[in-house]
């Protein structure tokens, strides 16, 4: 891994991770294409850590209100109707399923799944899932009417983002629409819901490549990465939140359909090879560069 790879993958991270076409997706196949196979789950993960910094940033206001409506409810200080604190139980209630899924298909989610086959059927099958939804989702309900069965949908929704080409906000927001959510509840809730199950993978990942021998994890290319996601990510979220209150999907829609099907291609040519690796000189080869997930 390159000085310049580890730029062009955090500018990578911070500018699809929010959007839904998915950004574990887009590192996979940038990573291909830089000629450095595939740098793993591990470092997806903890770039991530980026991108749910600016998330916070973003919400600060609306995160601690509802954190601390949450405790002053436990405390009988607030009331357990009180939105906020409902809020609060749903998004733990939909942490759930991400976790107890990751861990229970953990080896394979950082190997078979993230094969580039899986990954180019998952963005054209998601894409056109988000398209139905968003043609035929009533776009009435407001996030205030969230109610637990409902936080445990996203919840499983956002479980699908563990395979590379789904999308976190994709799926979640899909499932939102489907629900009669209008856009801006179901983005809304998804970037809220990402924060636990998102901090804790990368928390999780980091430790991990601390205590793996040196050179397993390039921590000082990775921590770049991650810097740069956080500021890209930043203002992604700003102009994505705008974009969404007066315009569709389709835009995203036809990206991913289009972009699956250029993986297709490019794996049935031998260009690109699902496993790691290109057939190809690479970008890497000819700007001397290199990394990713």
């Amino acid at each position: 891994m390159g000085f310049f790879d580890a730029i062009l993958l955090g500018i990578l991270q911070g500018l699809t991770e929010f959007l839904p076409i998915s950004s574990s997706a887009h590192l996979r196949i940038a990573s291909e294409l830089l000629g450095i196979g595939d740098a793993g789950a591990a470092f997806t993960a903890i770039t991530q850590i980026g991108t749910e910094a600016a998330v916070i940033v973003f919400f600060w206001r609306d995160i601690v209100r509802i954190i601390g409506r949450w405790f002053q409810s436990l405390t009988g200080k607030a009331a357990r109707t009180d939105p906020d604190a409902l809020m609060g139980c749903w998004i733990i209630i939909g942490t759930i399923p991400i976790v107890v899924l990751g861990l229970l298909f953990q080896d394979q989610i950082e190997t078979t799944l993230r094969s580039l086959w899986f990954t180019a059927i998952t963005l054209i099958v998601f894409g056109l899932l988000l398209g139905a939804a968003d043609w035929a989702g009533r776009k009435t309900r407001p996030l205030e009417k969230l109610t637990w069965k409902h936080g445990l949908v996203f919840g499983f929704a956002q479980s699908l983002a563990l395979i590379p080409g789904v999308s976190r906000s994709g799926g979640t927001i899909t499932a939102g629409l489907f629900m009669g959510y209008t856009r801006e509840a179901a983005t809304r809730y998804s970037f809220l819901l990402a924060i636990p199950a998102v901090l804790g993978s990368g928390f999780y990942q980091l430790l991990k490549a601390l205590r793996a021998p040196e050179g397993d994890t390039p921590m000082g290319l990775t921590a770049i990465a991650t810097a740069v996601a956080f500021v890209i990510a930043l203002v992604v979220i700003g102009v994505f939140m705008k974009y969404i209150s007066k315009r569709s999907f389709l835009p995203f829609v036809i990206y991913r359909v289009l972009l699956g099907i250029a993986i297709i291609v490019l794996l049935s040519t031998g260009v690109l090879t699902a496993e790691g690796g290109t057939a190809v000189a690479s970008v890497a080869d000819v700007a001397t560069a290199g990394a990713i997930r």
